[in-house]
């Protein structure tokens, strides 16, 4: 070999090596945890403290919130529009309430199960969206939402039909913790729940694998020309999302103790998407942030006015896509980009 030769290997190699160290430090840079995602979740504890009284309002808030980040991991990162993601809410519902009617009451035993059995209909239907454009998507989506929603229905003898699924109560976490009347257990039990399910998936948006998705969602033609196995990725990702779906399910449940066809209602999948245009979309903290606003907003709304609250909710929706989202939560935007700068200039 030449001394050219070996020089321009020497260059390749040290080209190479420069790169991934950049890389590295990029993807640090990136999981690097934000200051006001550690607001988040301190706030999340002291209103277990400050709002003793509003334990039912802050579980169903939990509840809705992880099911949005669910959403938002294939929305915001894999770029799959759905309007069928109740269907794996929905099925993580029955699950869990069959389960704690004929066999195990033990609520994580029940959360666990009802997440599994979501991943497997997650991975079922998946090869239904490699397929097609946006509006493809949307409609198989839709149409795997309802079907399940009709499935439900007519299975009286197993789910109760429109009466639903009763006579069921959970049993204690894990042997130890009984679920008390006024909601304290639960709201834990869900935001415990919610916090690992939030950790998971936020593990997986900033790894090199969530860095592959944003490459499929930018350009998938382009992610295939660089390695990127596109079909492999969305498969996983909708898979993944499926089971912290099937798990909120699973936390209604547990914590109502009853079940019905209106866990696979449309209005839920209409909901958690408008719950991330509230948020945002992409860093999964808008669920958190969407469902926030919209829980609160939406009963706040049902108490003044319980006829038309409707109304407000979609005058609300008119007026961010008027305005912009982006303008309204530039304050997110700001925070952690303010506080990384510090970080770095240390």
């Amino acid at each position: 070999m030449s001394a050219v030769q070996q020089e321009t290997n020497v260059t390749a190699k040290s080209s190479t090596a420069t790169a991934e160290s950049r890389a590295a430090k990029l993807m640090k840079r990136r999981s690097r945890v934000r200051f006001y995602e550690i607001i988040v979740w301190i706030a999340a504890i002291a209103a277990y403290f400050l709002l003793p009284s509003k334990m039912l309002i802050l579980t169903e808030i939990a509840i809705l919130a992880l099911f949005a980040v669910s959403l938002d991991l294939v929305l915001g990162f894999a770029g799959i529009v759905s309007l069928g993601h109740t269907a794996f809410f929905g099925l993580g519902a029955y699950v869990a309430g069959l389960l704690a009617l004929h066999y195990v009451a033990e609520p994580v035993t029940g959360l666990i199960v009802a997440g599994a059995v979501s991943g497997i209909l997650g991975l079922l239907t998946s090869f239904l969206i490699l397929r097609g454009s946006d509006l493809t998507r949307l409609m198989t989506t839709l149409g795997i939402g309802l079907m399940m929603a009709e499935v439900a229905n007519q299975m009286a003898w197993l789910t109760g039909g429109a009466d639903g699924l009763s006579g069921f109560s959970p049993g204690a976490i894990l042997g130890l913790f009984e679920f008390d009347l006024f909601g304290k257990t639960g709201y834990i039990y869900c935001l415990i729940v919610l916090f690992i399910g939030t950790m998971i998936m936020r593990r997986i948006a900033f790894s090199p694998f969530g860095i592959s998705l944003k490459a499929i969602k930018a350009n998938p033609m382009r992610a295939g020309m660089i390695a990127v196995p596109a079909r492999k990725r969305v498969v996983t990702v909708y898979t993944i999302a499926a089971v912290f779906a099937g798990m909120a399910g699973a936390l209604l449940t547990q914590t109502t103790s009853f079940v019905s066809p209106d866990v696979l209602a449309f209005h839920r999948s209409a909901d958690v998407l408008l719950v991330l245009v509230i948020g945002g979309t992409g860093y999964l903290y808008g669920g958190i942030f969407g469902a926030v606003f919209f829980t609160l907003i939406k009963d706040w709304l049902s108490v003044i006015t319980p006829q038309y609250w409707m109304f407000y909710i979609g005058m609300l929706l008119v007026i961010l896509v008027l305005i912009g989202r982006d303008r309204l939560a530039r304050w997110v935007e700001y925070l952690p980009e303010r506080f990384s700068k510090k970080e770095d200039g240390k």
